[in-house]
């Protein structure tokens, strides 16, 4: 996940993977701004946090937590 320590949607996406007892690495953008170009290389969006479980690119928070609502979240995890 890359992620800004003042971001509120990534303190959310966080702690929502924490939920679900899923490990993750923190890509943190504040320490190195030159994630953000690797960031928009591979999403496409200039914003954090952007989430990639595998390589499947899930986005934001608001798409985690649609994932999850539909339950391809828990799926995609397992998977």
């Amino acid at each position: 996940m890359y992620a800004s320590a003042w971001c509120p949607y990534c303190r959310a996406a966080r702690a929502l993977l924490d939920r679900k007892g899923a490990s993750y690495t923190v890509l943190d953008v504040d320490a190195q701004p030159d994630l953000w170009d690797e960031i928009l290389r591979r999403s496409g969006r200039d914003t954090v946090p952007q989430t990639f479980i595998g390589e499947h690119h899930v986005g934001g928070y608001d798409d985690m937590v649609a994932l999850d609502r539909r339950g391809e979240l828990d799926r995609l995890l397992s998977g």
